[in-house]
C-alpha cells in the first residue's frame, strides 16, 4: 500500500492521478487534511484518510499498513516546516513503512540563502536518521513558481527584479508523474536523487525573450537592486520580513543553486520534460 500525503494539493493530486494509472487504485491511500474535499477519490477506488502533520497522533492511523509513504513537503518555512516534516517522517517510521519518500528541492543545503532549501536539507537529515530506506526527491524549481516571482511583469511589459541566475524551471505535472513512477517502482531511486529537472536552465532575461516571442509584445528584463526590490514589495503590501525571505530565492539563483540539469527526470517519465517555453505558452496564449 502506498500513502500519498497532501493529496488535495496540486502536486499530491497529480501524483495520485498518475499512480492509479500504474497500480490498482485500491493500493493507494490519499492522505488529506480535509476529507470532505477528497470525495472524488472514493469514486476512483482510492482510500481516503485524514492526515495533519501538526497532529502526530492522527498520522499514526493515516500511515498504518503502508509499505511506502510519500511525504509532500508543506508550504511553510522555518521551525514550523521543520517540525511538521519531522512529525510526518517519524510517524511513517513508527507505522512500519518500508520506505519513505519526501519531496525535496534541487537547491537543498543547510546554508542556502533560499530559506525553503535549508528547510528541505533539514528534512533530508531527519530521513537519514530513521535508519530505513528513503528517497529524497530533489525536484527542480517549479516552473509555476516563476509566475509568482515575475508578478505582473508580463502585463506591464517589464520584469523588474533583482539580479538572478540560470534556473532549470520544471513543470509540476512532470514532477508529479516522476514521483508516481518512482513510487510504482519504475526506475526506482534510493537516497538523494539527482536533480529532477527540465533539460535547460534559463535566466529571467531568457524568459522575457520567450514571452516577447509568444505574445508579439516586447517584454523587457529590468534588473533592480535588492533594496529597491524589497521596497517595491513593501509598498505593494508585502510584509518586509516576507520580502526579505523572498529575496533569498534571487540570491540563491545568482549563486547558481538552481542551475543544475540532469537527464534523470526524462529517464523516469520516458519522454522529454516540458521546457519553460511550453509552460509559458499555456499561460500567455
Amino acid at each position: 500500500m502506498i500513502v500519498v500525503t497532501g493529496a488535495n494539493g496540486q502536486l499530491g493530486k497529480g501524483v495520485v492521478e498518475s499512480l492509479i494509472k500504474r497500480i490498482p487504485p485500491a493500493q493507494v491511500v490519499a492522505c488529506v487534511r480535509e476529507v470532505g474535499k477528497a470525495a472524488g477519490y472514493g469514486a476512483q477506488g482510492v482510500m481516503v484518510r485524514e492526515g495533519d502533520f501538526r497532529r502526530p497522533m492522527i498520522l499514526a492511523t493515516s500511515f498504518q499498513g503502508a509499505d511506502q509513504v510519500l511525504i509532500v513537503s508543506v508550504d511553510k518555512l522555518g521551525d514550523a516546516s521543520r517540525q511538521m516534516h519531522r512529525n510526518a517522517i517519524e510517524a511513517a517510521r513508527d507505522a512500519g513503512a518500508k520506505r519513505i519518500l519526501y519531496t525535496s528541492h534541487m537547491g537543498a543545503k543547510p546554508q542556502s540563502a533560499f530559506a525553503a532549501a535549508a528547510d528541505h536539507a533539514a528534512a533530508e537529515a531527519v530521513l537519514a536518521e530513521t535508519g530505513i530506506p528513503f528517497t529524497a526527491l530533489r525536484h527542480g524549481f517549479y516552473a509555476e513558481s516563476a509566475m509568482h516571482l515575475i508578478g505582473k511583469g508580463f502585463e506591464t511589459g517589464e520584469i523588474r527584479a533583482p539580479e538572478d541566475g540560470p534556473v532549470s524551471w520544471t513543470s509540476r505535472a512532470d514532477l508529479a508523474e516522476a514521483d508516481a513512477a518512482i513510487l510504482a517502482g519504475n526506475g526506482a531511486i534510493t537516497g538523494i536523487t539527482p536533480p529532477l529537472t527540465a533539460s535547460e536552465a534559463i535566466t529571467m532575461a531568457d524568459i522575457a525573450a520567450i514571452a516577447s516571442d509568444l505574445t508579439g509584445r516586447e517584454i523587457k528584463r529590468v534588473v533592480v537592486s535588492d533594496d529597491a526590490w524589497i521596497e517595491a514589495k513593501v509598498e505593494a503590501g508585502v510584509p518586509r520580513s516576507m520580502a526579505e525571505l523572498l529575496l533569498g530565492a534571487w540570491i540563491a539563483a545568482r549563486n547558481g543553486d538552481f542551475a543544475a540539469t540532469a537527464p534523470t527526470l526524462e529517464r523516469v517519465i520516458g519522454r522529454r520534460p516540458q521546457a519553460m517555453r511550453d509552460v509559458l505558452a499555456k499561460v500567455l496564449r
